[in-house]
């Protein structure tokens, strides 16, 4: 009993204490020096929409991330060390990076080779790279990119591809063989940009 009664002792001081008007002031004060604190700091809270934006941005590092992991496993299968090249080019540059086998079959390709092109990862698997080229493709600038593999060295120049949908860009691409640490060539890297 002692202890219901001391409850409601409690109970009935803490509403006395809350409606005071001396407790309502101390709540104003403290609400007063919360805010003046709060808006001297350089961080500022930020709008719920800008949580979506964060998310998106998320999203396509967790992307890159992903295929860097790939990767580095196709790396570690075929006896290569996978560089530190492409990480550069899908974290920092924005670069595409599409691998193929010895005879050209696409194996692997970044993620964001759809936003260049159109195309998915899955659809270009298993293809060679003139998947992306058509009528207004340079003649001189296969034959060039041709001749570099074949002689099993790198090139880079600039060639007209064809996204899915057939509208033409021009495609800036860097390629070089990978060799395995015997020196066997086992892929060619192709790092790749669309370019004005």
């Amino acid at each position: 009993m002692s202890n219901e009664i001391q409850k409601t002792d409690f109970t009935s001081e803490l509403k006395q204490r809350f409606q005071s008007k001396e407790f309502m002031q101390e709540i104003r004060n403290f609400d007063k020096a919360a805010n003046q604190y709060y808006t001297k700091l350089s961080l500022n809270p930020l709008p719920l929409l800008s949580w979506d934006i964060f998310g998106q941005h998320y999203q396509k590092i967790c992307s890159f991330f992903n295929d860097l992991a790939d990767f580095n496993i196709l790396a570690t299968k075929n006896n290569w060390k996978a560089t530190t090249e492409i990480k550069k080019a899908l974290l920092e540059k924005d670069q595409i990076v599409v691998v193929t086998d010895p005879e050209l079959n696409i194996v692997k390709a970044s993620h964001n080779i759809f936003h260049m092109n159109g195309y998915t990862q899955e659809e270009i698997i298993g293809q060679k790279p003139k998947i992306f080229q058509g009528p207004e493709t340079c003649k001189e600038t296969t034959a060039y990119i041709s001749k570099a593999i074949s002689q099993r060295e790198s090139f880079e120049t600039t060639v007209l591809n064809y996204r899915k949908d057939g509208s033409a860009y021009k495609c800036w691409i860097k390629g070089e063989p990978i060799f395995d640490k015997k020196g066997k060539v086992v892929h060619f890297i192709a790092y790749e940009k669309a370019v004005a």
